[in-house]
């Protein structure tokens, strides 16, 4: 499981007070720590009122509808209509962290971590041919050297 940075525009319109700010992230913590859930913080109403964004961390692997159900407790505890904002990965440099960026270009494979001569580790992934038409290789490259933090070696099978 990996964990997601869920972020949701609570306040769109702008409108809300200091005070309702503060209120509603004391309420959106107290409701995310029974799932385990974080809330990053943040002065919201000292950011632009375009931009009063929470940062939730969360392990998910439903990032869609932990975001969902994130934007739902929002609603409450905020009194708005919340819009979800792009999700993103903390990366630990795990086997988990390099499935996760394949599960993200909608692909399977599998990975082998060996130890480099140089003190980095080696990923090895294989994955299908037919994949790979798909997904452009210098792209999943890329994705897993940044997540990982190692040398990544992609076969075909």
């Amino acid at each position: 499981m990996r964990t997601a940075v869920l972020r949701v525009n609570v306040d769109p319109a702008g409108e809300l007070t200091g005070e309702s700010l503060a209120r509603g992230m004391a309420g959106l913590a107290a409701a995310l720590t029974e799932t385990g859930g974080e809330v990053l913080e943040k002065d919201l109403g000292a950011v632009p009122r375009s931009r009063r964004e929470v940062q939730v961390l969360l392990d998910t692997a439903d990032a869609a509808a932990d975001t969902a159900r994130v934007v739902e407790i929002c609603a409450r505890v905020f009194g708005t209509e919340p819009v979800a904002g792009v999700v993103t990965y903390v990366s630990r440099g795990t086997d988990a962290d390099a499935y996760g960026v394949l599960a993200g270009f909608g692909l399977t494979g599998e990975i082998t971590r060996v130890p480099g001569t140089d003190g980095y580790d080696i990923l090895q992934v294989r994955l299908r041919e037919t994949d790979l038409e798909r997904v452009p290789e210098s792209r999943v490259h890329t994705a897993l050297e940044a997540s990982t933090n190692c040398e990544v070696r992609i076969s075909t099978v």
